[in-house]
């Protein structure tokens, strides 16, 4: 919100303040946390509520995600077959064997009918192929129906487009309100770099907002630009940054004509391109993929004609296990190999990000440590609100706020102000939702600038 200060009439303090940037900071800072503060509001309720999804999943989901521990599983290709009987009117494309004994396998088919992103996923009994529920499912991380739920109310509150641009707007000025505030607090010569405990009123909670801030700002400076990959927008910007950098995340071909251009052993018939003779089948195509170390949990894409089988570790902890082979449906020989460890470093960086973002990368610590910051956002913006409300005149109870004095901008050097100009044009040309709002905030202070001087 705003790290209030309280403005004094000694003129050297004046004079301080016309050689700084403080003024400016303190008006932009309050307008930003005023008009802002909202949204960043409901992007930590909701992101709290996320964060636990994983727990909350197998809690509501235990009967189709769980299983009794049995002595020995049913061969792959019977799992797929119990599932392929029990959704007949889909095609599967994907499936993902349990690793540990009691979880159930992961049968991801595809329906023309099912929106972008979205499947139906049946979940198997590996000791019984025993088909025990289908459910809708969304994205690459299989969310299943109340994680998908929870998750569309934190990025559009279940809006569509139109409502994506809440969560870009939270993540824009995100970074923003963080280090204005982090400059306030710490350019000034303070006793008390915490909170100050001995102070009373509007101090308390200034001192207590600001320090709170400093002490989650850089997992707050993280989730802006990890949010900002997810945004209508800005996320196009940052797309085009990793593509001018060769950063994007590199994948194999399904396709088997490139496999054998490149000299990987091709086991279809002597005709070229021909589709292959036999299916080594799904249990083959496992095995040997273990066997060339992919360990953990993965996920096989099955193939169509004229194309491989492509088997990709999806272990999302520490460390990442993203390893992925291309296997020929033949002889379920292994074609070509991705390791993780190739990855350019902006791919292993986005990759980080992103699962530690949504509290997967660390497990339950990473959980806990985003719900403390969450909680902190709540209070920080609570707190914001609270100093807004001691800045009204006394004698008018209902009366806004004031904000701090305009003009802040004559008090700069001429080269920060340059370099400040600059910097907010570059910002606003990449993050476009940040842009606008920006000169909608310069707006609103110059018509209210000008209706006060009219007033006056």
């Amino acid at each position: 919100m705003t790290t209030d200060e309280f403005v004094g009439t000694d003129p050297e303090a004046a004079r301080a303040r016309r050689r700084s940037a403080r003024p400016l900071l303190l008006r932009l800072h309050f307008y930003a946390g005023v008009f802002i503060g909202p949204f960043l509001l409901v992007a930590a309720l909701t992101g709290l509520l996320y964060i636990f999804t994983p727990q909350l999943e197998q809690v509501v989901y235990d009967h189709e995600m769980n299983v009794p521990a049995g002595s020995s599983a049913q061969p792959l290709e019977s799992q797929l077959a119990a599932a392929r009987q029990a959704v007949p009117d889909a095609t599967v494309v994907r499936v993902r064997p349990g690793p540990e004994a009691t979880d159930t396998t992961q049968v991801i088919f595809s329906r023309p009918d099912l929106e972008a992103s979205h499947w139906l996923t049946a979940y198997v009994d590996p000791y019984r192929s025993e088909v025990r529920g289908v459910l809708e499912t969304y994205g690459s991380s299989q969310a299943t129906p109340v994680r998908t739920w929870i998750d569309q109310l934190h990025r559009g509150l279940h809006l569509g487009d139109f409502g994506r641009l809440y969560s870009e707007l939270a993540a824009s000025w995100l970074w923003v309100v963080v280090l204005g505030g982090l400059v306030l607090w710490w350019s000034k010569r303070r006793q008390h770099r915490v909170a100050d405990r001995r102070a009373k009123g509007r101090r308390k909670l200034v001192s207590w907002h600001a320090a709170t801030g400093s002490w989650v700002a850089i997992v707050l400076l993280f989730l802006s630009v990890t949010g900002l990959t997810w945004s209508q927008y800005a996320g196009e910007s940052i797309t085009d940054v990793r593509q001018a950098l060769s950063w994007q995340t590199p994948t194999l071909s399904a396709s088997m004509s490139e496999h054998a251009e490149h000299g990987g052993h091709a086991g279809h018939s002597e005709h070229s391109g021909s589709a292959p003779v036999t299916d080594a089948g799904a249990d083959r195509v496992l095995a040997a993929a273990r066997a060339h170390g992919l360990d953990g949990r993965v996920e096989l894409t099955l193939p169509k004609e004229g194309e491989v089988y492509l088997v990709k570790q999806i272990e999302t902890g520490w460390p990442s296990k993203q390893d992925t082979v291309a296997i020929d449906p033949a002889s379920a020989q292994v074609l070509e190999t991705l390791r993780f460890d190739d990855y350019p470093i902006g791919a292993k960086l986005a990759r980080w990000g992103i699962d530690a973002h949504m509290g997967m990368l660390f497990g339950l610590p990473n959980q806990l440590v985003l719900a403390v910051v969450c909680l902190a956002l709540i209070t920080m913006v609570v707190w914001g609100y609270r100093m807004w409300w001691h800045r009204r005149p006394t004698r008018d109870g209902f009366a806004m706020g004031k904000p701090f004095a305009r003009g802040g901008w004559r008090s700069m050097p001429p080269a920060g102000l340059v370099a400040l100009v600059v910097a907010g044009a570059l910002a606003a040309w990449f993050l476009p939702v940040f842009g606008v709002t920006l000169i909608g905030f310069l707006l609103v202070d110059a018509l209210l600038g000008l209706r006060k001087s009219r007033v006056r």
